[in-house]
């Protein structure tokens, strides 16, 4: 028997034996060669998907299919002070750790002093924004603010909860693998863990149990959107997010009672050029803002949609990053000013690189740095991610014709992951989450305390007035005031194009109707229900969903 046939039976084997639980949700929430036992809720690149929410749950969750209400989950409310400089949490009364143990505002204050002692954890950057996190009672917590903040609750939320009594033991919690996780979400425990499957299953102290109609989730191993759309079309997969050709031919088609999906604009995908690239020359010409507008309009963004995304996708030709997906907050200064750098436009985009510069200068075919230097682009993306491989091979077309020296590698996710947080990358497409505001997104790209930390500001960019902006934001409720920031914010990021959007991303989410009911749908949009771990919402979904009688 060859490898292949071998690694293909030891999947359909992963997926179809059963454990003893009744109702166990077959899922697909990462792609990867094989599983590594890892739950640290802190890490961002070894940790597997189903850590957050499903093992640590929330505060809250935003609901944006619910105009953005909270949906409290260890929290029963919160209060934001008249003058925004603080926030009180009141916990559930009665909560417990999966083994057993209270949970309570000591927790809460552990783990926010925790990620200010260990800064590596505290991967969205929230420790910058408190002065101080104190206990006022066993349920209630409060947070003091360094500067006035409106938005403070959606990004206090971000940050899973620990306990104290396991993690204050942890020697070194950023490279903690944490195995055996002692949890206060839904399903806590880990019954079966293979390089090829892993089962996780019900927490025996949760406190919503009685909403929970899920004994387990099974996470069969998969190691790309093929492999998925194999598992989606023979049936065997419940819940999954990945990228599906044809949609409707190859996964619908195979049985239309039962086989579903819903797609509605999302994260926005865009090109990251590396500005604090390792290598010297790249960096020369990824710094100058005329380089990055002559790739901008050297990207053909309606074939990438056609084609590589099968006419998904929503376009996002705005320089500012914003596109339709925030389209009531749009300045339409940025369309007069830089709405050019936009386009596909491949003639400006060679004279722009002519007349700053960029010409072969050594005879070799490719163009070099107006000093002589040479450029060589490695366009970094993730095995399997097939889309994205597609995307690059029609840029690197166009990229190639106007005469620049590019390249695809094809690394794993993890390390890919890795390299983006490290800056060890030259140029990649990054999917940067979408919000109810683009206050996050700005925030999440261009803060320098996410440096290091989070792939979403892998470009390293950033701006002291854009950051001051972001501030004066949040300082006020005034939607004029607001309004006026935010326009100012996209002139700025618009002219400096630091990202090069391609386009929005839809929601990739598909589900199987013929074992579990309470899916969210284009008919019933009560929560964002795709199964990512950058989608807390999708707890929302989770408990939901009810077996269907045998």
């Amino acid at each position: 028997m060859t490898r292949k046939l071998i690694a293909a039976a030891a999947v359909a084997l992963a997926m179809t034996t059963p454990v003893s639980a009744q109702a166990v949700v077959t899922v697909s929430s990462e792609q990867t060669t094989t599983w590594v036992r890892n739950f640290n809720p802190f890490g961002q690149t070894s940790a597997r998907a189903t850590t957050l929410d499903f093992i640590y749950e929330p505060l809250a969750i935003f609901n944006r299919r619910d105009g953005n209400r909270p949906n409290f989950r260890l929290a029963e409310s919160f209060e934001l002070a008249d003058d925004l400089k603080s926030i009180t949490f009141t916990l559930r009364e009665g909560l417990k750790w999966s083994d057993g143990e209270p949970l309570t505002a000591d927790d809460i204050v552990f783990t926010y002093d925790y990620i200010k002692e260990f800064p590596a954890l505290d991967f969205i950057s929230v420790s910058a924004l408190l002065e101080s996190v104190e206990k006022v009672d066993e349920r209630t917590v409060r947070f003091n603010l360094i500067e006035p903040n409106s938005l403070i609750a959606n990004t206090l939320v971000g940050m899973p909860i620990v306990p104290e009594h396991i993690w204050s033991e942890v020697e070194d919690p950023v490279t903690f693998s944490n195995e055996n996780p002692v949890g206060s979400g839904p399903l806590t425990e880990i019954t079966r863990f293979t390089p090829q499957v892993y089962e996780q299953c019900r927490n025996p102290n949760y406190w919503d149990a009685e909403t929970l109609a899920v004994d387990c989730i099974r996470l069969p191993q998969l190691a790309d959107n093929p492999q998925v759309l194999a598992a989606l079309a023979n049936g065997t997969l419940d819940w999954a997010t990945s990228f599906i050709p044809d949609i409707d031919n190859t996964f619908v088609a195979k049985d239309p009672e039962h086989h579903k999906y819903w797609f509605n604009p999302s994260s926005l995908v865009a090109y990251s050029l590396n500005l604090e690239s390792p290598d010297e020359n790249n960096r020369k010409a990824f710094n100058d803002v005329n380089f990055r507008r002559a790739m901008s309009m050297l990207i053909d963004r309606q074939t990438i949609i056609d084609i590589a995304g099968y006419g998904y996708p929503l376009i996002n030709e705005d320089p500012s990053m914003l596109g339709k997906t925030y389209e009531s907050f749009a300045n339409p200064e940025v369309q007069a000013k830089f709405g050019q750098y936009g386009k596909f436009d491949p003639e400006a985009a060679t004279a722009l690189l002519d007349e700053a510069g960029y010409v072969d200068a050594d005879g070799d075919g490719f163009r070099d740095n107006p000093d002589g230097t040479p450029i060589a682009i490695d366009i970094e993306i993730p095995n399997g991610w097939t889309d994205w491989i597609d995307a690059v091979q029609i840029t690197m077309e166009s990229l190639k014709a106007a005469g620049l020296n590019v390249k695809m590698s094809t690394p794993e996710a993890a390390v890919w992951t890795s390299d983006l947080i490290e800056a060890k990358y030259s140029m990649t497409l990054n999917a940067i989450a979408s919000s109810f505001n683009p206050y996050f997104p700005y925030r999440r790209s261009f803060n320098p305390d996410d440096f290091g930390k989070s792939r979403f500001s892998a470009q390293r960019w950033t701006d002291p007035e854009v950051m001051d902006l972001l501030n004066q934001y949040t300082r006020t409720k005034d939607p004029a005031e607001q309004k006026q920031i935010m326009d100012e914010i996209q002139l700025i990021v618009a002219e400096n194009m630091p990202v090069i959007p391609v386009y929005n991303s839809p929601a990739f989410y598909q589900y199987n109707t013929k074992r579990f009911t309470g899916w969210a749908s284009a008919e019933n949009p009560f929560v964002s229900p795709v199964v990512s771990n950058a989608n807390p919402a999708r707890l929302i979904q989770l408990l939901a969903l009810r077996p269907v009688a045998q």
